[in-house]
Order: C-alpha cells, then sequence, then structure tokens
C-alpha cells in the first residue's frame, strides 16, 4: 500500500440529504408541479414525507466513500455508487426517487401511474426494483403504480429475475419487453412512439397515466447528492490538492447530477466554485461521442485516429492521440452495452463543464481493460465488493472501464500530475450476483403497437 488508509465513509444519498432535494430540485426545475399531458406526463416533483415506511423503502440508496491505494502518484478514492444488491448500479439512487414522486401522486390523486422506460439494462433493473420496494414498504398497491421496461435483445442478459418476473400477477403488471433490432438505441424511438400514439387511449380507456422517465432532470436531482456525500466525507475544500472525478458514462447524466450539486453548494456558500474538481469522461470505441465532443465540438467518427491492423494478431494500434485506444480488437467495439448513446443532447452541457472547471475525455478498449484487470481488481480489495477472480464473469464493466480510463489518462499525461482521483463506481457485478430474468418472462416488441399490446390497449 501506498499509504494508510482511511475507514471507509457510508451515507444514505437520499435520506442523508432529504432535507436538501426540496433545494436541489428548485435550483434545476422551473415548474414542478404535474404536467397533464398524454404525450408528456410528469407526476410533479412533490417528494412523500419521509416517515417510516419511506425511510424502510429508501434504506437501499446507500453509498461508500473508500480511500485506495494510488496509482502512478496519485491518490485514488472510490465513490462507490452500486452498494444496493437489487441493482449493482448508481441507478438505484434516481429510480428510487422516480417512482416515490409517482407513488406520492398515486396516493395523492387516486390516479394510477405505469412508469415507461426504455432501458440498456440498468435503468430498467432499478426501476423495477424500486417499484417492488414501493409495494412491500406499502407505498403503493401493484395495481396503482407500474413500471414497464424495454431493452435491447443484446442486453437482455443483464435483466435480473425478481418477483415481478416470477409472480404472475405481478408479471403481468410490470412486463419486460425486448427489442430485437440491429440498433439497440431503437428502444427509445419504439417508447417515444407509444407515449404519442397509445399514452391517451390507455388513460381514456384504462385511466393509467403513462410516465416516460427519460427526461434529465429526473436523473441530475438523485445524482446531485453524490456532491453533498463528497463535502461531508472528504471536502474538496479541505483536501491538499486538486481534485479530479472519474465517470464511465454515456450521456453522464451522473456527471451532470455530481456538477448540479456542486452548484447548489456553492451557490449556499458551502463551496468554493475555485476548487471545483475537473472531470475524466471514459467510453468505449462503440459510442465515443462524448469525448469527440468534447475534443472536437461534434460526434464525427472521421475524428478517430489512423489505426493500422498488426498482420499477426489481427489488433488495430495507433499512437497519435492519448484520448484513444493504443490498441483494441475493432473500431466499433461494444464493451459494456449498457453504453448505446449516440449523439447524446447533453454533450454541450458536460463540454462547458470541462471547459471552465477542467479534465478531459479519453476513449478505452476490451484489451486496455484486460491488460489493467488484475490491477483493477487488486485495488478493489479494500472495497466492500471485489471483482470476479476471471473477468468472464463480470457482466457489468462500467467501473474497470473508468479506472482504465484513469490509469492510461494518467500514464499518457492527460490527468495533471498535483491532482488526486475520484472514481466514480457507477456499476460493477458479476454471474453470482445475480439471477438473469426467465426467457419466458421477455416480451419480445417491435413497434408502438407491440408495446400496447403488451401493456394493454
Amino acid at each position: 500500500m501506498d499509504r494508510a488508509l482511511a475507514q471507509p465513509a457510508i451515507a444514505n444519498l437520499l435520506l442523508d440529504f432529504y432535507q436538501d432535494l426540496p433545494e436541489v430540485i428548485g435550483a434545476r426545475v422551473a415548474d414542478t408541479a404535474p404536467v397533464d399531458d398524454d404525450s408528456a406526463f410528469s407526476p410533479g416533483f412533490l417528494l412523500p414525507e419521509p416517515d417510516e415506511a419511506v425511510r424502510g423503502y429508501l434504506s437501499a440508496a446507500t453509498a461508500g466513500w473508500h480511500e485506495l491505494d494510488g496509482y502512478g502518484g496519485h491518490r485514488i478514492s472510490l465513490l462507490d455508487l452500486a452498494r444496493n444488491p437489487g441493482t449493482h448500479t448508481t441507478k438505484t439512487f434516481a429510480s428510487l426517487l422516480i417512482v416515490a414522486r409517482a407513488a406520492e401522486y398515486c396516493r395523492r390523486t387516486g390516479e394510477r401511474v405505469m412508469i415507461l422506460s426504455p432501458t440498456s439494462a440498468n435503468k430498467g433493473v432499478a426501476l423495477r426494483d424500486a417499484v417492488l420496494r414501493a409495494v412491500d414498504a406499502g407505498l403503493v398497491e401493484p395495481d396503482m403504480l407500474r413500471v414497464a421496461v424495454i431493452a435491447p435483445r443484446s442486453c437482455a442478459g443483464k435483466l435480473r429475475s425478481s418477483r415481478l418476473s416470477t409472480d404472475p400477477a405481478l408479471s403481468a403488471l410490470n412486463p419486460v419487453l425486448v427489442y430485437p433490432g440491429s440498433e439497440p438505441e431503437e428502444v427509445k424511438a419504439v417508447g417515444r412512439a407509444f407515449l404519442a400514439e397509445h399514452a391517451g387511449r390507455l388513460r381514456r380507456r384504462h385511466g393509467l397515466r403513462t410516465w416516460f422517465t427519460l427526461a434529465l432532470d429526473n436523473y441530475v436531482v438523485a445524482d446531485a447528492a453524490r456532491a453533498f456525500f463528497e463535502r461531508r466525507a472528504a471536502p474538496v475544500e479541505e483536501a491538499a490538492r486538486p481534485r479530479l472525478h472519474a465517470h464511465a458514462v454515456s450521456s453522464a447524466f451522473g456527471l451532470l447530477g455530481y456538477h448540479h450539486g456542486r452548484a447548489v453548494l456553492e451557490q449556499r456558500g458551502d463551496a468554493d466554485p475555485a476548487r471545483r474538481p475537473a472531470s475524466l469522461l471514459v467510453q468505449h470505441l462503440a459510442t465515443p461521442d462524448m469525448v469527440l465532443h468534447h475534443k472536437y465540438r461534434d460526434f464525427s467518427r472521421d475524428r478517430l485516429p489512423a489505426y493500422t491492423r498488426d498482420p499477426r494478431t489481427g489488433a488495430l494500434a495507433q499512437d497519435v492521440d492519448p484520448h484513444f485506444p493504443l490498441t483494441a480488437g475493432s473500431l466499433d467495439e461494444v464493451l459494456e452495452p449498457t453504453f448505446y448513446s449516440h449523439r447524446p443532447a447533453t454533450s454541450e452541457a458536460m463540454s462547458a463543464i470541462i471547459d471552465r472547471h477542467g479534465g478531459s475525455g479519453i476513449v478505452v478498449s476490451r484489451a486496455e481493460c484486460l491488460e489493467r484487470y488484475p490491477l483493477v481488481r487488486a485495488l478493489m480489495t479494500s472495497a466492500p465488493r471485489p471483482l470476479p477472480a476471471d473477468h468472464r464473469q463480470l457482466r457489468e464493466w462500467s467501473l474497470v472501464m473508468a479506472f482504465t480510463g484513469v490509469m492510461n489518462a494518467i500514464d499518457r499525461g492527460l490527468v495533471s500530475a498535483e491532482s488526486d482521483v475520484v472514481v466514480h463506481g457507477s456499476g460493477y457485478y458479476g454471474t453470482h450476483e445475480f439471477e438473469p430474468i426467465a426467457e419466458a418472462s421477455l416480451l419480445p416488441v417491435r413497434t408502438a403497437d407491440d408495446v400496447a399490446d403488451a401493456v394493454g390497449r
């Protein structure tokens, strides 16, 4: 070890900062009232009172701050956002708030709500976990609040079995839909088409509201709590060195949430804007869009460096741009299928934050992650859950991607020599940590009409 490691700090990101959420919401959302429009329904941002049932429901929202061994002269801390055994990803926090808002709306109005969410898997798993928790906690009756998720067929292996899939009544109310098309991101278009074509009829015929929950604000307000936790566990203003936050991203909802939380603290006078940490975006070659935008302000894959193929191994290699893999198997390599967003609308906001507060972006390959895997696993020995010894048992690569990106960025001079690093552990789990959903529980859909048939016309 480089040094004696401090004891980890643990917090419930929602309960511990529940009193701050109205301020966080108000600083982000202009109108917090419900939206009474079938094509854009929202239950509003009113949260339930934190009584015993709500506190039990939110008890899964824990996070940890762990000091790890350093790397290359940099201190490394892990912000562990994957402690909920029902999800093992950061999607827990936003999903719990989304479902809490929906349950409060149902209680207040007597109306029924169906959450509809396209997902690459993790978001859908977390929403289903949150709905089941709400039912079990008595916040809502099963027929009052439902969830339907639409996932690409290629991500089906990440979907989890729970009572929402094994109990026949709950399964019928909460379908898992899989899209077999060749473009995974098309699940978003299918969901939006259902909203436009069928949500009104579903309300008129069945009294069921449809809430399409992909809006950024639904996630930022929960992820803002990361900054509040950092202020408690390891205040930036008390650190001797600057800090960089690293995150494997698709659309960077989590990092945007963190920076929103920092902005709220700064506006209060509880944090110094001059000490705002920098950001490191980590992506894979299938969707390097945010790194491309940070560097070039566009998404053109023509910006990728020129690679040459080794005639002996078939591997691709380049040595001209440190922001991209030095070696890779292919230029459209899917390392982690949960990262499937092309041309994310959040790119402008994230690039502006990096311009103002510093940082960079880096793309990693499978070969680089496999090379780093033993070292990443060794670093994680002081974390609460180890990585599998056999990388083939890993089903969520976000954390390994983030660590690999950090190490590569340090080695290539993309991280200031004076900076310490916080890795957002947004997701990691192995095959031994969950039971995949049964194939019989997956309903194939290609169109909005198929979705309507699955949820009830």
